[in-house]
């Protein structure tokens, strides 16, 4: 299964018993399923019927669907009702002789009043089964648009994935060596700071003081050990690279995971003692950033 991009456009046309109808689906990013049907006033009827198709086939994104139609120009021309238009011209006498000044209605405003003009209806189930065809074959077209671009983004995201993972790795054995450089710069100060404690009145011993010093750096450096928030990093990106595999609806998946990846980026941050670890967090950061705003535009 492939991931989908909410993006996306297409359109398909078919004839029907009524004149050729064209289908255009376009949408973009929304947190939900938004429908927004614009149709010809002839195929009002089909409302339900494209918007059940949609849901089934989509699960995300603002979708705009117009349905136009071109009348059959062989089509069984319409008829004029008689009784329609004489009580039209009735009206229209009894309101001039109320005002002598109004306007008369001509031919193409008398052909334009509802009901003078009828046409032979076509049967409702032909013509919903050709509706039907035509939605399908647009919806065909768009998921196929939207696949496309979700592949192309599922391609950015792995991208990025290799990238927090390049990152990590490449911050992850300078640690130890950070971490030892900071703490020997910490028991030098402390044993400096401290010396005056080591007084001839002093009740603590000079290997007392030293173990406290010790203490203190290793408390220290636990609190700078940054190995845990790079492990769940490279936890993250794997479950990133599990959820693409597996396709399907991903955005809010990824969105849920990429907030937890910002989330140890600040942490790692917060902790940076040194520059590579500061470098690194930045780095971090500006390459989620990036995958978030990707994930947006993930079905």
């Amino acid at each position: 299964m492939t991931v989908a991009s909410m993006t996306g456009y297409a359109v398909a046309s078919e004839a029907t018993p009524i004149g050729t109808v064209t289908v255009e689906f376009r949408s973009v990013n929304s947190r939900f399923l938004d429908q927004n049907l614009r149709l010809h006033e002839d195929l009002r009827f089909a409302d339900p019927i494209i918007r059940e198709m949609l849901t089934k086939r989509i699960a995300r994104g603002k979708v705009e669907v117009r349905a136009s139609l071109i009348a059959d120009e062989n089509a069984e021309p319409a008829t004029v009702n008689k009784a329609v238009l004489e009580r039209l011209i009735a009206i229209q006498a009894s309101i001039l002789e109320t005002v002598p000044d109004a306007k008369k209605l001509n031919v193409m405003n008398l052909m334009t009043m509802p009901g003078v003009l009828t046409s032979k209806r076509p049967d409702e189930d032909e013509l919903a089964a050709k509706i039907r065809t035509v939605v399908d074959r647009a919806l065909d077209a768009f998921t196929a648009s939207r696949a496309r671009e979700g592949e192309a983004l599922a391609r950015v995201l792995l991208n990025n994935c290799d990238q927090v993972e390049g990152v990590v790795k490449e911050l992850q054995p300078k640690i130890p060596t950070i971490l030892a450089h900071i703490g020997s710069k910490l028991q030098e100060r402390l044993e400096t700071a401290l010396s005056n404690a080591l007084t001839e009145n002093s009740t603590l011993t000079k290997e007392e003081v030293s173990d406290r010093i010790r203490q203190e750096v290793t408390l220290y450096a636990l609190r700078l050990d940054v190995e845990e928030e790079m492990n769940r990093l490279l936890t993250h990106v794997a479950e990133v690279r599990r959820i693409l595999q597996k396709g399907g609806a991903v955005g809010r998946r990824l969105d849920f995971v990429v907030q937890e990846m910002n989330r140890e980026a600040n942490t790692l941050g917060s902790k940076a003692a040194a520059i590579d670890m500061t470098n690194a967090a930045l780095q971090l950061k500006v390459i989620i950033e990036q995958m978030r705003e990707q994930i947006q535009n993930l079905e």
